[in-house]
């Protein structure tokens, strides 16, 4: 028996960061002391505060230690395992309650108050490598009481009556996508969608690390609902622990009989088997990751036929992404009321989203879907840092669009974001403030959705390539009039005639900072000016010679020599000489040079 669990964060993110070596260094000063029979270490998934990792929690306590180092563990030993006095100068305090004593569990800090961990249940809870684990948190309970007490009818109309919409992005009603699979075929698929590209999304990568027999329950339970007997999980290679630990759970699950033939002795026979994505984000669109599962080029196919009535090799097949499988077992143990009693009316449960960019707390965060904005960047996420305003969100990586600071207090679910010109997505949720340009945003976007392009249709490979060709000279100081109106009219007929839904949904962010921001827009052409001073082009750096000490450091550090000036006089910059490369900013300590 253990008197105390230390439980550190093995995801990607506190890998990263070094987790791995404070865990060997735990180990050694366990075995000096000689506590490796009473101190338990476990390594878990993502904890969420991926910003403070690597992360490790003291258990019966509950003491969350951040940014810990290999140095730090001989004293979090002695005073605290040892000697049972938690070290409160490493423990994480909470800067957001405003609290004076440090934060004694994780529900306590700001971080997770407004938080409600379904998806996420286990990630950070127990070790992902562990079927046991799994199996003490109810796991496969779910399986078995569908497999022995429902049939496949009732176990749609549970996830129907839940409310479940498809968490990839479209949000799509989970149990009416069964329902359509349901016709009698001589064989059928469930696939997982992993292939998860938008930029800065890592919420399916958290849950594969921490909880992967989540995801391997909820299909078995799919196959059970729709009559499939095989299932494919598509997961990006870029994902190593991920794919470690799937392939470590499928494992485990044949070995105990939850995975393969005759599952609970009920004559159900289902198995799982994986493949790894090349890193296309075309992929991540359903009827080109089944194009690429059977061993084509990735590419989409027209609509209809759906997958559920022609899928994978032509027979029909479900296919929904992490997040909404990882929400199944508990939906079948807690019952659809449950369920739905979380959330608002048209999008039930809670959201996973990957929070990003100018925002203290970036990490892992599920909140119940309706959660204003305002809660997730201020409460949540910790607020802008270095005392920067809140300009605007993008949500939905690529396919979504940007949500300016005047909405703020928009409840963020699925309908709400559509009407405000974004969308759920997948769950990236990137904040910005008042030093980024939004043309400029929607050119890093497009330019992503460029180059990903599969080529396929000629609205998304030329219309997306011209709308950046005039993104591009907008930030240049080439645009001219007209350029506006002429971004609008291709991102409307792209998104009117595009084969699959990224190409439809490709224009989004610059429709909507076009909707919003505008007025950058008519600066950049009119006046060839970046309101943010970010587009380099349209940036002047200018030195104030009322600020100026004269010490000459910024004209020894400049890399063109475009800086000149006499000691203990203002120094000058010359504008055809300097490239806006930033160096003189960041070395000034005086405040003295700014970009506009």
């Amino acid at each position: 028996m253990y008197r105390a669990h230390v439980l550190i964060c093995a995801g990607t993110g506190c890998t990263s960061s070094g987790s791995a070596q404070v865990r060997e260094a735990l180990k050694r000063e366990l075995e000096a002391k000689g506590l490796t029979d009473e101190v338990k270490v476990v390594m878990t998934g993502c904890f969420g505060l991926c910003a403070l990792g690597p992360i490790m929690i003291v258990y019966p306590e509950g003491s969350f230690y951040s940014r810990v180092t290999p140095d730090e563990i001989p004293e979090i030993v002695e005073e605290h395992l040892l000697k049972g006095r938690p070290v409160e100068r490493l423990i994480y305090n909470d800067p957001v309650a405003g609290s004076t004593e440090p934060a004694k569990s994780l529900n306590d800090t700001a971080f997770y108050r407004s938080q409600r961990r379904v998806a996420l249940r286990n990630c950070g809870v127990i070790d992902p490598e562990n079927i046991d684990e799994y199996i003490a948190r109810r796991g496969y309970e779910a399986l078995g009481k569908c497999l022995t007490e429902k049939t496949p009818q009732e176990v749609i109309d549970i996830v129907l009556a839940s409310g479940l919409r498809g968490r990839g992005g479209a949000g799509f009603p989970t149990g009416r996508k069964w329902q359509f699979a349901t016709a009698p075929a001589p064989k059928k698929y469930v696939v997982c969608n992993a292939d998860e590209g938008d930029p800065g999304a890592f919420m399916d990568r958290s849950v594969l690390e921490g909880d992967p027999h989540a995801v391997l329950e909820a299909m078995a339970i799919a196959g059970y609902a729709i009559g499939a007997d095989e299932g494919y999980i598509y997961v990006r290679a870029e994902y190593p622990i991920a794919v470690k630990r799937l392939r470590i759970a499928i494992d485990q699950a044949r070995e105990y009989g939850l995975l393969g033939k005759n599952i609970f002795g009920t004559g159900f026979n289902f198995d799982i088997q994986l493949r790894l994505g090349a890193g296309a984000f075309v992929c991540g669109e359903e009827t080109a990751l089944l194009t690429s599962i059977e061993g084509n080029r990735g590419e989409p196919r027209p609509r209809p036929p759906f997958p559920a009535v022609k899928g994978l090799f032509g027979k029909p097949t479900v296919i929904n992404n992490v997040e909404t499988y990882a929400n199944v077992a508990q939906i079948i143990l807690n019952g659809p009321e449950w369920f739905a009693s979380m959330g608002t009316e048209k999008s039930k449960g809670t959201k996973v989203f990957a929070l990003g960019g100018k925002i203290i707390h970036t990490g892992l965060v599920e909140i119940p879907m309706g959660t204003p904005l305002r809660t997730i960047i201020e409460e949540i996420g910790g607020g802008i840092p270095n005392g920067k305003k809140f300009k605007a969100a993008q949500t939905g990586g690529p396919s979504g669009g940007c949500i300016p600071a005047s909405l703020i207090d928009t409840p963020v679910d699925y309908d709400n974001l559509i009407a405000i010109g974004s969308m759920m997505g997948s769950g990236g949720l990137i904040v910005m403030d008042e030093d980024n340009c939004m043309v400029d945003i929607a050119k890093f976007f497009l330019e992503f959705t460029v180059s990903e392009s599969c080529g396929k249709c000629v609205p998304c490979r030329i219309g997306t390539r011209r709308m950046l060709d005039i993104l591009t000279r907008i930030t240049e100081g080439k645009g001219e009039e007209g350029d506006i109106e002429k971004l609008i009219e291709l991102g409307n007929e792209i998104k009117a005639t595009a084969l699959c839904g990224l190409g439809q949904t490709a224009p989004n962010p610059v429709l909507s900072t076009i909707r919003y921001f505008r007025d950058e827009y008519e600066a950049h052409i009119k006046e060839k000016r970046c309101p943010a001073g970010a587009c380099k082009a349209l940036a002047k750096i200018t030195i104030d010679p009322e600020k100026c000490k004269g010490c000459s450091l910024c004209s020894k550090k400049c890399p063109v020599g475009a800086i000149s000036g006499e000691i203990k006089k203002p120094f000058v910059i010359d504008q055809s000489k300097c490239i806006k490369c930033g160096v003189c900013l960041a070395t000034c300590k005086f405040g003295a040079i700014s970009k506009k």
